[in-house]
């Protein structure tokens, strides 16, 4: 038996933010992030529509990019001050992740961070809020998942929580929203959102709900990411469904180690200046991950799948994973991300050498071997990697180099 779980309501197309006039309550806590939800009017548009419906409105603002865990303790213990019977996280991935752990906390305040990181072993939420969330970026779907992403920073990992109960009970998908991305977000985003359908269609976990919308979205990627990076807002709107048909896909069929390498790669080297930020690392690491994976005959059809309904031509199952790669490839010389982390510069553009040095690298490989074996999305990926393999692909993915193993 297997389980496909959504949000209850998904509102979506242009003004679907008005849907917050709808809800039922008497308190609501927003969780936003750096301001350009307040930038652009969309904050204020959403506490009004919350005052139409009668209830009392409280914000919580400055949610970081990869948020802490000290921002999760913070935010569940103002929660717990307020006592909000709805949490409604807004803007991309970071704060809607924060809040999803924030409401773990505020409805079990004995819930301890390692307690929150047992895969699929939350207690029942919603016995004292309900929770919305609305995406302004087009790429990771937390609205409609099963999962958060927060960062310890004092052992510089990234921790993914995963549980249906943290599934949102709405999702609000307004591509307005998203038409105010900056150039460089879009890139990142579009290839977080090719990713997870990719990983999702070959996962151990797929099933025919899951494939659906994988490959679904995998075309409209291939059609509308490049497009909505050089300014089609009409792309633009199209790519904030893909990626939500996407995160159905990978929320219910799971990932694999492309994310879990990003997730142990993504703060592993914050002491020298930067992050390699969340999806650039998986538009790196994919086609090494393909490569690898593609050794198993089962995973290999299924890429050959993908290949074909991207009509990326070729006539044997290696021919078609190889045009797979390479037409992934040039989505990030389009999108002018890195193929590699020795070249991928502090700002996460590709420069001759990047801010990640070699012997750094070579020093912690290990350890984030062994971290990214033991990350939630590596059970699911086709080819179980050994510890001496994940410390080889990582290399691959630093140098640029064929993987033949």
């Amino acid at each position: 038996m297997a389980r496909f779980t959504l949000p209850r309501d998904l509102y979506h197309g242009k003004g679907a933010l008005e849907a917050l006039k709808t809800f039922e309550g008497k308190k609501a806590i927003i969780c936003v992030g750096g301001g350009s939800m307040k930038r652009f009017g969309f904050l204020d548009k959403a506490v009004a529509y919350l005052q139409d419906a009668g209830m009392e409105v409280k914000l919580f603002e400055g949610i970081e990019p990869d948020p802490s865990v000290e921002t999760v303790m913070r935010g569940a213990e103002e929660m717990r001050k307020f006592e909000p019977d709805w949490i409604i996280a807004m803007g991309g991935g970071s704060p809607i992740d924060a809040a999803k752990a924030m409401w773990i906390k505020y409805e079990y305040p004995e819930v301890t961070f390692e307690d929150m990181c047992k895969v699929f072993g939350l207690p029942k939420l919603r016995t004292k809020a309900h929770f919305c969330a609305i995406s302004s970026t087009s790429g990771t779907a937390t609205e409609v998942t099963a999962f958060s992403v927060i960062t310890d920073y004092q052992k510089g990992i990234k921790y993914p929580l995963a549980d249906f109960e943290i599934t949102p009970d709405v999702a609000i998908v307004d591509p307005d929203l998203a038409e105010t991305m900056p150039k460089k977000l879009v890139a990142h985003t579009g290839m977080d959102a090719m990713t997870h359908a990719v990983e999702a269609y070959v996962s151990t976990a797929n099933c025919d709900y899951t494939d659906a919308l994988a490959i679904y979205a995998i075309k409209m990627i291939q059609n509308d990411l490049i497009g909505s990076y050089n300014g089609d807002m009409g792309k633009r709107d199209r790519m904030h469904n893909a990626q939500c048909l996407a995160g159905m896909s990978f929320s219910n069929a799971l990932l694999g180690i492309v994310h879990s390498m990003a997730h142990k790669t993504g703060a592993a080297f914050a002491d020298y200046g930067a992050h390699i930020i969340h999806g650039a690392a998986n538009a790196m690491y994919l086609p090494k991950v393909i490569a690898f994976n593609a050794k198993d005959e089962t995973a290999a059809k299924r890429y050959a799948i993908i290949a074909d309904e991207m009509k990326l031509g070729g006539e044997t199952v290696e021919e078609k994973v190889q045009l797979l790669i390479a037409a992934l490839r040039k989505m990030c010389d389009e999108l002018n991300i890195p193929h590699c982390i020795k070249n991928y510069g502090a700002d996460s553009y590709p420069t001759e050498q990047g801010f990640v040095p070699e012997d750094v690298f070579l020093d912690r490989l290990h350890d984030i071997a062994v971290n990214a074996i033991g990350d939630a999305c590596t059970g699911s990926n086709p080819r179980q990697p050994s510890v001496e393999e994940m410390e080889k692909l990582l290399k691959c993915c630093y140098y640029d180099t064929e993987v033949d193993f």
